[in-house]
């Protein structure tokens, strides 16, 4: 027997509709969920706009409480270091997801949070952010990754994520070139033909609230993309991985870990992730917010979750071909234009 107490609340928003679904569930072991769908169709017009009418939102809510052993899409860590990771058994996961979609749309010109600047220059269409494109806050790093080396302070991933001992990371999977920072999956011949990918991070700098932006696309499906924030004391949790697609060119997510059974609360969009956008995240002791292309699509403002230590930013790609999914079929990369930095005033 299981007593599960639920919130159902559809609003209609800055030009999104979102369905926020919150489960909490009694017993040591739980599963729930629930499925919605609007009907005959709901979409979204242009930012800041609102209208029903043609296609479908589908969204989907799962609460859990399950061992921490079962990781599925969206619910597995992503451990920097090589080496192998064992959970401990007596651990729990717990998670629960929201689901929102974006329109499809030419980016707006004004945004409530940084897009860029239009720049036909650039390889994706826009030039970082100004530093002044955020109220209250200065811009503390910004890299438009130009050059054939890595920017200073950079640094890439090399051998078996732990966790994951299907995947291998390796330096010669990072490539500069052409104004763009690449994250590269093909199979290696150097690791007897299996698929290799590509890593990044800020490793040597740390910040306890901030707000990221990244100008990125993926190139094709197979290897989950995951740029993140990583504890810089790596004592895991936290994190807080703001742009993950599981292999997908359609969709992403965003998940925050907390606590040390392994807490989870994520949100997903519907995007076409080959097109170049500029993914955000927003870190306060308040809240954590989302952003893609300028627009929030999605946060946590509950003070629990929220990490309050040192935080670096990693970019990368991993395939997860042992566990059913991520595994390529074919090469494929994550292009990064930019990245941009800002600090609490």
């Amino acid at each position: 027997m299981r007593r599960v107490h639920s919130r159902f609340d559809r609003s209609w928003g800055n030009g999104f509709l979102t369905v926020r679904v919150r489960h909490l569930a009694v017993l040591a072991v739980a599963v729930s969920s629930l499925v919605a769908m609007t009907g005959p169709g709901a979409s979204a017009a242009p930012y800041g706009k609102r209208a029903l009418g043609g296609g479908v939102l589908r969204a989907f809510s799962t609460s859990r409480n399950l061992p921490s052993s079962w990781w599925s899409p969206g619910h597995h860590r992503h451990h920097r270091g090589p080496g192998p990771w064992t959970p401990p058994v007596t651990t729990t996961t717990t998670t629960t997801t929201t689901t929102t979609t974006v329109p499809t749309s030419v980016p707006p010109t004004h945004t409530p949070y940084p897009i860029g600047v239009a720049d036909n220059s650039e390889p994706s269409g826009m030039a970082p952010p100004s530093a002044d494109a955020m109220p209250g806050y200065t811009q503390s790093y910004v890299s438009d990754f130009n050059g054939s080396n890595l920017p200073q302070g950079w640094s890439t991933f090399a051998g078996q994520p732990g966790g994951d001992a299907g995947a291998l990371w390796s330096s010669a999977h990072v490539t500069m070139g052409g104004g763009l920072l690449q994250l590269n999956t093909w199979q290696d011949p150097e690791y007897g033909n299996e698929w290799v990918a590509g890593g990044v991070c800020q490793c040597s700098v740390g910040n306890t609230y901030a707000a990221y932006f990244v100008r990125s696309r993926t190139t094709g499906p197979g290897p989950t993309v995951v740029q993140l924030l990583w504890p810089k004391a790596h004592v895991w949790p936290p994190e807080v991985d703001f742009n993950e697609t599981d292999g997908t060119t359609s969709r992403t997510s965003a998940t925050v870990h907390w606590g040390a059974s392994n807490s989870q609360s994520q949100r997903r969009v519907a995007i076409d992730m080959t097109a170049w956008h500029t993914w955000g995240v927003i870190w306060t002791p308040e809240s954590i917010i989302y952003t893609v292309d300028g627009e929030e699509w999605g946060s946590v403002k509950v003070a629990s979750e929220i990490p309050n230590q040192a935080m670096t930013l990693d970019l990368t790609q991993q395939t997860w071909c042992s566990s059913g999914f991520a595994c390529p079929t074919s090469p494929q990369s994550m292009q990064v234009d930019w990245v941009a930095e800002f600090a609490p005033s």
